[in-house]
């Protein structure tokens, strides 16, 4: 029940950001439930090898580089996903990847005393 909260979670986020940032465009709530469905995955398989791939870099940049890491991983998403689920550049991924982390940092607490 937790796993299918975040997913509900990050789909309205989907949907919040792309009615804010003007070159990210999520068609309709299928295409942001199957998309954050789609980065829980790639979260799951192929963040972690790429955490400890950068550790180095995340160091340096005391975890700073993991913005980009999470950005890599909505760019990811967006190849998977294909035309309904759009981030128009690296640096709109960063943008979002930076408002999901603070979003998520303030709703998370709300979730869990909701409970």
């Amino acid at each position: 029940m937790k796993w299918f909260g975040g997913i509900l979670v990050n789909a309205l986020l989907f949907l919040f950001l792309s009615w804010l940032i003007p070159s990210f465009v999520v068609d309709s709530i299928g295409t942001a439930i199957l998309a954050s469905i789609v980065l829980a995955i790639i979260n799951m398989l192929i963040r972690p090898i790429l955490i400890l791939l950068t550790l180095p870099a995340t160091i340096v940049t005391l975890g700073l580089f993991l913005f980009v890491v999470n950005a890599l991983m909505l760019l990811l998403t967006n190849t998977i996903m294909g035309d309904g689920f759009i981030i128009g550049s690296f640096g709109t991924a960063l943008l979002i990847a930076v408002c999901m982390s603070v979003l998520n940092l303030l709703i998370n607490p709300v979730k869990k005393n909701i409970r």
